[in-house]
């Protein structure tokens, strides 16, 4: 029978555990559901960042979706897009490669995961000196230079000029910089897959690698896949620096405005503080909305 006692010394013993747990408690506290308490009440206020904000209930959401063109004829749908193609396609590519290194000899297998992590390392002005040098619209830019030498196209393309081709540009260096932590962790989480499972799945008829990976793999390491997941959604949604450091903010056409760009026009250009608020939460309920569906998938009882 368990005493009073036996209890008060079990309460006193959580002391040591809350006093690990208050540093990284404060600076949730401080950097994150502040800002985000803040974000959600100036979305229901007009500021300019200068004179004290002026409540106006839900004006600013109901601007936002009923006569905000340019969130809704492209931002969204650029959102949407690079969403989908950067965050579900970067996260099935993460996997595929990460699955692919298991199967290489230790040393191999190291190499090539520092190559492809090292791109989710590099900094903005780096990675845009890079891009740039390549997409330069002019025949020294190194992709109109291989086009024209095959005789592809006669004429430089203004890559970061052209609407047609921005998005597509900021997709493929999206995918090419997000083998970032949740690609390492899908790796760890498929070396450290119990190898005995592998033998009972065989003894059970499971013939090939496909149904391996299939009935065994993906099933033991859930964890591994909830954490990339969660961080490949809220990578690709928070993604705008890609746009405006290639091309400007706003950039051309709004052709490849995602939402953190819009974000940024409003509040750090316009200064309309109570709209980009607005924004932001907005985007703050599409993360939750996909991180659910990403909990119910890879998420345990």
């Amino acid at each position: 029978m368990i005493t009073k006692n036996k209890i008060g010394r079990r309460e006193r013993s959580n002391k040591a555990g809350y006093l690990f747990v208050l540093p990284y408690a404060l600076l949730f506290i401080i950097f994150i559901l502040t800002p985000v308490l803040l974000a959600v009440v100036l979305s229901f206020t007009n500021f300019n960042a200068i004179q004290s904000p002026k409540a106006v209930g839900f004006l600013n959401y109901i601007i936002l979706i009923t006569a905000d063109e340019t969130f809704m004829q492209y931002v969204l749908p650029n959102t949407v897009k690079y969403a989908l193609i950067v965050g579900v396609g970067g996260y099935v590519l993460a996997f595929l490669l990460a699955w692919a290194l298991a199967n290489l000899p230790k040393v191999p297998r190291t190499i090539f995961a520092l190559i492809l992590y090292s791109p989710s390392m590099t900094t903005g002005i780096a990675m845009t000196v890079l891009w740039k040098i390549i997409f330069t619209g002019d025949q020294t830019g190194y992709l109109n230079s291989w086009l024209m030498d095959i005789g592809v196209i006669n004429e430089p393309i203004i890559w970061l000029v052209n609407t047609d081709y921005l998005l597509p540009i900021v997709i493929l260096i999206g995918l090419w910089s997000s083998m970032g932590v949740g690609f390492l962790a899908i790796l760890a989480g498929i070396l450290n897959t119990d190898e005995s499972l592998y033998e009972a799945a065989a003894i059970d008829g499971v013939k090939n690698r496909f149904q391996e990976m299939l009935y065994v793999t993906i099933p033991s390491m859930r964890p591994q896949m909830l954490f990339a997941a969660v961080m490949q959604i809220v990578g690709a949604f928070q993604n705008g620096q890609i746009a405006s450091l290639l091309a400007g903010n706003p950039t051309p056409g709004y052709a490849a405005q995602l939402i953190v760009n819009h974000i940024e026009d409003y509040g750090f250009i316009r200064y309309e503080m109570g709209y980009a608020a607005a924004v932001s939460v907005v985007l703050l309920l599409i993360v939750q909305i996909f991180s659910t569906i990403s909990k119910r998938l890879f998420g345990e009882e």
